[in-house]
């Protein structure tokens, strides 16, 4: 059951804050002031907080700022929630309300690099309300402050530019700088001089965040001078010089506007690059997500209809693979996975291309379809599951094609391609699964459902609008390959028809059995053919089952569509003799099955090839050829092509050979004859290998993309034990005056103060604050309610679990009461 996302709160406006001295002063105090919905909501949205569950919000907060989570936050951001999180990592920490918006969206009215208002003042609230609901932002809207991994991750540096295009401030970049080069600087800005190089610094980045100053100084560069400018200030913000600059860049540098990075690079420092910019913190900003309009619209029904045709012609696709493999299925790579040879052979029984019967083997491997049989020369094989699979009804199959397609994480797109240690990715290799894959699936086909029904999206659409929603570079790259693949594959299983979602696939995407919407589509099986005189039949549909794996056997598919063409060939007619069927079967079954009459080629065909099937005896002895006939036997030895096969006579109508008897039937038959082998009774064997399946196997498990998302059950449950927790850690309990407790320790006091505590405290039925160790040695703080204490034991109600719970006097470290306005 899909887990029931918590409501969030409504976004803070920028008005109404909290006073400075009654803002909190960290972010477990934010997280303390939360309510439970709002609590459950940051759970929800970063559930790796839940591994294992904090004790307190003290360790909620530690958990929220540890870089592996800050990342894992930052790529699940969209776009303009992250640019929000971009700017506040350049903005001044702590960061008021209005200068957060103005890097974001410029000054009312400001002139330079300001941009007309695109929206981002109002979506502002919502993208901030984002970041804090995730525990990135915290503070109120006069004093916000980013966690300090955030900024760390997100702020510019030498080795790690700004998706902002921001450089250093001024501070930063002329920290380690000789005090008498700042005075210098200060002196050609037209700044007084100054007694410290702190105040220094100070005056040249007032003098840089003054509009009218700035403008003035700028009016006096020489017109060079703001072509360099003009190249820096949208990052990057670094730039080479040689030992002796330009007179422009040679001003700049005298100035400050330019500081050194190195012995041959400067920087334009942060302050300068927002005045040129009017304010800016990106060069474009992208509050609103962007649409994605019908590109193409058709009727539904021919959607639905060509949809259809594709689920069918997958079926088909699937079960010939499966069966292509249950006899002497391709061989498992020492380092697993299907070879290069392998997969093209299968390409060819298949009729595609390489990556196309990728994905069919993929398919049919997360179906459960197919797996390694174990043995030691292991081999893929069909599992009993492919025989269960088999008795459903057409639409019951695809469905559980698509289910498996749309929550697999093997992505095989990625075959032939490359690992990190250069070795080619094989098809049902180890190295397939991309967490995200079921993601961007869904997401794709979800906004192909925002569509009106039978409308297409054109992919660039698509891929801008997942870019725009993961933007963060590598995952977005990712994401772009996985949703054009996503757009191939929906096609090819019928998820979609014409690049529109189908009635089917939206039930599919909804979590509602595709079935019913799909079986109307299907065309009814029909249990028969048209014989033509060319020697092939015509199915004019699907087949039933055992029509059509009878057919199989007695001619090979030529071409597959709407009506599959088979060809009757004497390898295939021999095929099925060898079979154990009869020319008197054969030509039963084709007046039985077909609805225009046997045409005489083919009856010829049939008598022919049975006339001289089993004329020739093969068996084992090494091996030996037997025949009625030694004449026939006399035109075998004198064929020279028999001179491998190691042949002599035995007697008149017996040959002996070296070769085993499969290689003698094989030669035999290559010679144009028609052999039959035979049983050490002399009997004809039927040539019919048994199906191979492997041991049961279960289809392989999702990697999934981080820790699963918790329900509201277990939810609920982790924010009772963090208030618990919580109320435990931050009790106020009166401290002994001999021996204080220092703020996060355990209490010690003796075994006689301890039980006598807490008998008092069982006595009056007021709680006391504990300290305990387990038998793991475990420590933990406990706010108790003692109700019975004898044997060595202490029960009572512990407010930390919300239960009632025993524990080991020996085991507690020590015992205090709390204050009188926590009784």
């Amino acid at each position: 059951m899909e887990a029931t996302v918590p409501e969030l709160p409504e976004p803070s406006s920028a008005a109404g804050s909290a006073t400075a001295s009654s803002a909190p002063r960290s972010l477990a105090e934010v997280l303390r002031a939360r309510d439970d919905a709002s609590l459950a909501a940051l759970l929800h949205a970063r559930p790796d907080l839940l591994g294992p569950v904090p004790g307190d919000m003290t360790q909620l907060a530690t958990r929220a700022g540890t870089r592996a989570s800050v990342v894992r936050a930052l790529d699940r951001l969209d776009r303009f929630a992250l640019q929000t999180a971009e700017a506040l990592a350049v903005a001044p920490d702590p960061c008021p309300y209005p200068v957060l918006e103005s890097l974001l969206a410029g000054e009312h009215g400001s002139g330079g690099g300001a941009r007309e208002d695109n929206g981002a003042r109002a979506v502002l609230p919502r993208a901030l309300a984002t970041l804090r609901d995730q525990a990135l932002v915290w503070g109120d809207d006069e004093r916000l402050r980013l966690v300090r991994t955030a900024r760390e991750l997100l702020a510019p540096s030498a080795g790690r530019p700004s998706p902002t295009g921001l450089g250093p401030t001024v501070a930063e970049a002329t920290a380690g700088m000789s005090p008498t080069r700042i005075q210098e600087i200060v002196a050609a800005a037209g700044l007084p001089a100054t007694h410290d190089p702190v105040s220094a610094v100070s005056a040249l980045t007032g003098l840089f965040t003054d509009p009218e100053r700035m403008s003035a100084l700028l009016d006096e560069a020489p017109a060079e001078a703001h072509q360099v400018l003009g190249r820096l200030v949208w990052g990057p913000p670094y730039g080479e010089v040689t030992p002796n600059p330009t007179p422009p860049v040679r001003w700049l540098r005298d100035r400050g506007l330019l500081l050194p990075a190195s012995a041959r690079t400067v920087v334009l420092p942060r302050e300068v690059a927002l005045h040129l910019r009017g304010g800016l913190a990106h060069r474009q900003t992208e509050p609103v997500a962007p649409a994605v309009p019908a590109d193409r619209e058709h009727r539904p029904q021919l959607v639905d209809a060509n949809a259809a045709g594709q689920a069918l012609a997958a079926l088909a696709t699937v079960e010939e693979l499966v069966k292509s493999w249950e006899h002497a299925g391709p061989p498992v790579l020492r380092a697993g996975g299907l070879s290069v040879r392998d997969l093209k052979r299968t390409a060819a029984t298949l009729d595609a291309t390489e990556p196309t019967a990728a994905f069919w083997v993929e398919l049919a491997y997360a179906a459960g379809l197919l797996a390694g049989d174990g043995e030691a020369d292991e081999r893929y094989a069909p599992t009993p599951a492919f025989d269960d699979w088999l008795e459903l009804p057409p639409a019951e199959r695809w469905s559980a094609l698509a289910e498996a397609w749309l929550a697999a994480t093997r992505t095989a797109g990625l075959v032939g391609d490359q690992d990190a240690k250069g070795r080619t990715l094989s098809a049902l290799g180890p190295d397939l699964d991309r967490s995200a894959a079921p993601e961007v699936r869904r997401r794709v086909l979800e906004l192909l459902a925002a569509l009106p029904e039978g409308a297409s999206a054109a992919p660039e659409a698509l891929l801008a609008r997942l870019d725009w929603e993961r933007p963060v570079r590598g995952t977005s790259a990712l994401r772009a390959r996985l949703a054009r693949w996503t757009l191939t594959e929906a096609e090819v299983l019928g998820v979609t028809g014409r690049g529109a979602l189908a009635a089917h696939g939206r039930a599919l995407l909804e979590h509602r059995d595709p079935a019913p919407q799909l079986a109307p589509l299907f065309p009814e099986p029909v249990d028969h053919v048209l014989l033509q005189a060319d020697l092939t039949a015509v199915a004019p549909g699907p087949l039933r089952r055992a029509v059509g794996e009878v057919l199989a056997v007695l001619a090979d598919v030529e071409s597959k569509g709407g009506a599959t063409v088979y060809r009757f060939t004497p390898g295939s007619v021999r095929r099925a003799l060898d079979s154990g069927r009869t020319a008197s079967d054969l030509h039963a079954f084709l007046a039985e099955h077909s609805i225009t009459p046997v045409p005489q080629p083919l009856s010829y065909l049939i008598d022919d090839v049975a006339r001289r099937h089993g004329h020739l005896r093969v068996g084992a002895a090494s091996s030996y050829v037997r025949c009625d006939d030694d004449g026939m036997l006399n035109e075998i030895m004198a064929d020279r092509r028999s001179a491998g096969l190691g042949l002599r006579r035995l007697a008149p109508t017996v040959l002996a050979a070296q070769a085993e008897p499969g290689a003698l039937l094989d030669g035999l038959r290559a010679m144009g004859y028609a052999p039959a082998a035979e049983s050490q009774t002399g009997d004809v064997v039927v040539a019919r290998a048994d199906a191979h399946r492997t041991p049961p196997r279960s289809a392989p498990v999702p990697v999934p993309d981080g820790p699963p998302v918790p329900d509201t059950t277990l939810l609920a449950a982790a924010v009772r034990a963090i208030r618990a927790g919580d109320l435990a850690a931050t009790a106020v309990r009166k401290e002994p005056a001999s021996a204080p407790v220092a703020a996060g320790e355990l209490p010690r006091t003796s075994a006689a103060e301890t039980l006598a505590t807490v008998q008092a405290a069982a006595m009056t039925g007021s709680a006391v604050w504990i300290g305990y160790v387990n038998a793991d040695g475990a420590a933990s703080q406990r706010v108790i309610a003692p109700v019975r204490v004898e044997g060595g034991f202490v029960t009572g109600y512990d407010h930390t679990a919300d239960e009632v719970r025993t524990y080991a006097l020996h085991r507690i470290t020590g015992v205090a009461e709390l204050a009188e306005e926590h009784l």
